[in-house]
């Protein structure tokens, strides 16, 4: 049984209000129904269109559209060349794929600790955690913000190691001025529905680099080409096609692109949604001083896919599990992103001890994610608030 409000109140919702939603028009429902009724489902003309718009929207000259947002990782490690014995660093505030990319290709993630600030990767922290081993860093665009892109990249080339963005939150961000997807050597995209735009499930790959283009198609699609120019054997007719490396079956259908298509003709307005949420949560909550707003740095123009609330629990009589709780039986279902990745179980039997990076331990302690998804009403927008300032009110110290 769900706890009742606090102090025996009435809840500020009469209706559950989730953290995130996906939102389809008619115009989403009528290029789907299109597909559906054409020659093609899947290896068809969406998934090159697809491919064709993200470059348009980001600068990229290359993109690859792949099955999910953690096949594009993984290709995009493979693509890096990472393999057995080597070691990729990663934050641990991030969904696992993030890390077990690197696990897939028989590698060992290491994990850098989080600037305790903007809550993204500390370039300084991944230095401290560079070897030998070293073949590549992926970087998250934690909530969507653009991580410091600049000194990564030149750390990573630097030290001769490819820089992969997992921009997974981060479609329609900008860093200096320029998208997200045309920066790193590798940028990777998902298309989740509690994504800024969803194909129900839905990945991409983009860079600059025809090399690393070349080997993301290999690895997409089973290792076969058919691209004479490299095929080992001579053409045997039109049929004719080679597999000439070990690859995946990561590919995407034109039902879930002609999706995300129409539903990138709306990234503006999304953006613009999120960013207005996001300036009233910060407008409202930087005046509590027992919360802790999520600092953003001024590279980045940010399109939130997380809003983070932070607690400062020395100022309060409750913990982040008793918040959590306490929102709920407000009727504001919060999540949590993310237990730090090797705190689960499976990376615990590799080895990984707590305490590899007290900033994301005490971070993960300390937040939740309130909602935010383009449909909200200025009303809901008001109900989250109204919850958290009650609830401080209730429980500060």
């Amino acid at each position: 049984m769900e706890k009742p409000a606090i102090a025996g109140g009435t809840p500020v919702r009469d209706t559950k209000l989730y953290y995130g939603h996906q939102f389809v028009d008619q115009a989403d429902v009528k290029a789907v129904e299109e597909v559906l009724t054409s020659d093609y489902l899947t290896c068809g003309p969406k998934v090159e269109a697809l491919e064709q718009k993200l470059c348009a929207l980001t600068g990229a000259a290359y993109a690859v559209a792949c099955s999910n947002g953690t096949a594009a990782l993984h290709i995009a490690a493979m693509a890096a060349g990472v393999g057995a014995g080597d070691e990729l660093v990663t934050t641990p505030i991030t969904f696992a794929a993030s890390a077990n990319c690197a696990l897939y290709c028989g590698a060992r993630p290491v994990f850098a600790d989080i600037n305790p600030n903007t809550y993204n990767i500390s370039p300084e922290s991944v230095r401290k955690n560079l070897s030998e081993k070293t073949k590549a860093v992926v970087a998250v665009d934690f909530t969507g913000q653009a991580v410091p892109l600049e000194e990564l990249l030149e750390l990573c080339h630097e030290n001769g190691l490819v820089l992969i963005e997992d921009g997974a939150h981060s479609i329609g961000t900008k860093y200096k001025g320029r998208p997200v997807g045309s920066i790193a050597d590798m940028t990777t995209f998902s298309f989740h529905p509690v994504k800024t735009v969803t194909g129900g499930e839905g990945g991409a790959v983009l860079t600059n680099r025809k090399n690393l283009y070349e080997k993301l198609l290999l690895c997409r699609s089973h290792g076969i080409t058919k691209d004479a120019p490299q095929y080992v054997h001579e053409s045997h007719g039109p049929w004719y096609h080679e597999q000439i490396d070990l690859g995946y079956n990561y590919r995407i259908t034109d039902i879930q692109c002609a999706l995300i298509l129409s539903q990138l003709d709306k990234l503006g307005q999304f953006a613009e949604r999120r960013r207005e949420i996001v300036n009233r949560y910060n407008e409202a909550f930087s005046q509590i001083p027992q919360l802790f707003v999520q600092q953003e740095i001024p590279e980045s123009d940010t399109t939130r896919h997380l809003y983070i609330l932070r607690i400062k629990p020395e100022l309060l009589t409750i913990d982040r599990k008793g918040f959590f709780e306490a929102m709920a039986a407000e009727n504001i279902c919060c999540n949590v992103h993310y237990i730090p990745v090797y705190w689960h179980p499976y990376y615990e039997r590799l080895g990984y001890p707590k305490g590899l990076c007290p900033n994301a331990e005490k971070l993960y302690m300390e937040m939740m994610s309130l909602p935010i998804y383009y449909s909200l009403t200025d009303q809901d927008v008001e109900d989250v608030i109204m919850a958290v300032r009650k609830i401080v009110a209730y429980y500060q110290k």
